[in-house]
């Protein structure tokens, strides 16, 4: 019940903000007045919260000092709303790129990327590392050269799956797998190779899908025990149909966080996804099981799902690439509806290389997309000549930037220097303003859209099939009210404005990735789940953008705190420049990959030598390499 209204903030107007770095506009760090709760606790502020008219008071209390109501909710701009981030086509004459045809199948977009890259023998001579994961064209040159097969392969995967559930690693990687399937397209795969005929650099490499994504012959759940049931899996999501019609193994559904409504990757239907770089560290959310996979060994490329930095957040903490392409590059068919306008299609992957290879599979039209003349051109970067991209500027608002902790920020600085002194390319200080109004849009924004996907079954949901951190996250969306949902689409449009007055001066905006690194699990969390909101805050403090404003996003791992977990760095490009995007990380990418460490849980499924991961045949105290001793 609410007795009286808030002020809300008076928005001036557009033109007369200061994007100077030395603007008066106030940076607000993220206002967090919300306690951590785990066990018995969140169970008792559940219950509350659930009390009808005291459940609103106290949600109306929680609003008002977390600056929901004074920035968003009762705040005053002209802005109409922009209910949908989409952008009109320009071309933005990107540097060293291959346009594509818009009626390419996603076996021939695939295949234009294999021109792009330098030559695989200069690729290994140019990569002098201690450590680097097993790619998608290691997988295809060892099948192409008979060195192993996907149905080896397959065999090797299915005996890690089944140990690492156990104790004592209990990594929870999946939701759902099914030996006899994955074998049986391993050896459909293995025939095709035997027979001189693998349909792309796909063939026979394993891929994940976040529980998120229609993938038969499984449900989807959602990381429920419930959605599965409501709404059965009758077919392939397109992005999925795409990577079959390449002949990727795909190997089952990945461990997610419960509906994408948390940052920690903690579900406890499914176990929490452990970091493979510390087991008793969260691996981040929502995407966790895919981001575990790829950092682990198990797959050079997964997909997830990022409504809110569900795919680069888990990335950047479990120490590979996360890539979001723009909103309405990837079809959103066959995906659980759970973030209409915010959500995107991601790849999580061993390399930059690997997520375009992905990324191009995945982006090819569908029947069901618009049509081929709606589309914005695709431009594929021809990475093979990153060296002579040039003039290249990267917005950094600084005291966002500095609003981490102390080893991210040192980390991140010293990645851009690198960039800097190798390529001269130059960072542009600039001032963002209105950064938390945005965060606090969004979070409305995509609480509605979930409120409003899972109304329609409302009657159909027991509460007590629930985590109790989705419990309470589902309250507070539903506590939204239209009058908040349209104010933060006037915030987005605002935003779009704004940014759009950011990227004249600017290719890219860089940022760290994520405002902490990965923190310990704790038993209670696994349990019953976890409400963090300040950590959940910090974690996705750089990422919302992306989301809210449909712009293409990537993180790539550039160092290690001092407990050796990993540290991201992020890139959010104009709209449709996911090509120059893909050039910057892979040149980020090659500076740093020299001094990337070994996971403590790691498998060679290759099985080709020991500097990578001794393969699964040599036993359980081999598996397990600490990372020290591959740095």
């Amino acid at each position: 019940m609410v007795w009286f209204k808030d002020d809300g903030m008076v928005y001036k107007p557009l033109e007369e903000l200061d994007f100077t770095p030395n603007s008066n506009e106030t940076y607000i760090e993220s206002h967090v007045k919300a306690p951590r709760m785990a066990g018995i606790i969140i169970k008792i502020f559940t219950w509350l919260l659930e009390i009808r008219g005291f459940g609103s008071s106290v949600l109306y209390i929680l609003k008002r000092d977390n600056l929901i109501h004074k920035l968003v909710s009762f705040a005053k701009l002209k802005e109409p709303p922009a209910f949908v981030p989409s952008y009109p086509w320009n071309d933005l004459n990107e540097q060293e790129v291959k346009s594509i045809r818009p009626d390419l199948s996603p076996l021939q977009q695939v295949e234009e990327t294999t021109y792009c890259f330098p030559s695989w023998e200069k690729a290994i001579l140019n990569s002098e590392c201690s450590f680097r994961r097993w790619t998608i064209q290691d997988y295809s040159r060892s099948y192409a050269s008979g060195e192993t097969t996907p149905l080896t392969v397959a065999k090797r995967l299915l005996a890690v799956i089944q140990e690492s559930s156990m104790p004592p690693l209990r990594m929870s990687f999946f939701i759902n797998y099914d030996a006899e399937d994955i074998l049986k397209q391993a050896t459909e795969s293995t025939l095709r190779y035997q027979n001189g005929k693998p349909l792309s650099i796909l063939d026979g490499v394993p891929i994940a899908v976040k529980d998120e994504i229609d993938c038969l012959p499984y449900p989807t759940t959602g990381g429920t025990k419930w959605m599965h049931k409501i709404r059965p899996c009758i077919e392939d999501a397109c992005c999925v149909k795409h990577l079959r019609s390449c002949g990727a193994i795909l190997i089952g559904k990945s461990n997610m966080h419960e509906l994408g409504v948390g940052t920690s990757g903690i579900n406890p239907h499914y176990g929490a996804a452990r970091n493979p770089y510390d087991i008793n560290k969260i691996s981040g959310g929502s995407s966790s099981g895919s981001a575990t996979l790829v950092s682990a060994g198990l797959c050079p490329v997964a997909l997830g799902v990022d409504g809110g930095g569900s795919v680069r957040m888990p990335a950047a903490l479990c120490g590979v690439v996360g890539f979001k392409p723009g909103f309405g590059r990837v079809s959103h068919s066959g995906v659980l509806p759970l973030n209409y306008t915010v959500g995107m299609v991601g790849v999580l992957a061993a390399t930059v290389e690997d997520a375009f290879i992905v990324y191009a599979a995945i982006s090819s039209n569908s029947p069901s997309d618009h049509p081929v003349s709606l589309q914005p051109k695709v431009d594929f970067p021809l990475l093979k000549f990153t060296n002579s991209i040039s003039n290249i500027k990267m917005a950094k608002y600084g005291e966002w930037f500095d609003d981490c902790k102390d080893e991210i920020k040192n980390c991140c600085y010293d990645a851009l220097d690198l960039l800097s002194k190798t390529y001269g390319w130059k960072t542009v200080e600039t001032t963002i303003p209105e950064i938390e109004a945005m965060r606090l849009a969004h979070y409305i924004t995509i609480g509605c859209e979930c409120n409003a996907s899972l109304n329609s079954h409302s009657e159909k949901i027991k509460r007590s099939e629930l985590g109790w951190d989705a419990r309470v996250a589902l309250t507070v969306y539903a506590s939204f009210s239209s009058g908040e949902y349209l104010n933060a689409q006037r915030v987005r449009n605002r935003h779009m404005q704004i940014y759009a007055k950011i990227f004249k001066s600017a290719d890219v905006i860089v940022t760290p990735t994520t405002g902490v690194t990965a923190y310990p699990i704790t038993k209670t969390a696994i349990k019953y789940g976890e409400f963090d909101y300040h950590n959940g805050a910090a974690l996705v403090r750089y990422q919302i953008l992306g989301n809210f404003l449909g712009l293409p996003a990537v993180t790539v791992p550039v160092g290690y705190d001092k407990f050796g977990m990993p540290i991201g760095l992020q890139f959010i490009g104009r709209p449709h420049s996911e090509a120059t995007l893909i050039h910057i990380a892979s040149a980020m990418q090659n500076l740093c990959i020299s001094s990337y460490r070994k996971p403590q849980v790691f498998y060679d499924l290759l099985g080709k030598d020991a500097v990578r991961g001794p393969t699964i045949m040599e036993g359980h105290q081999n598996m397990l390499m600490m990372s020290s001793t591959s740095h």
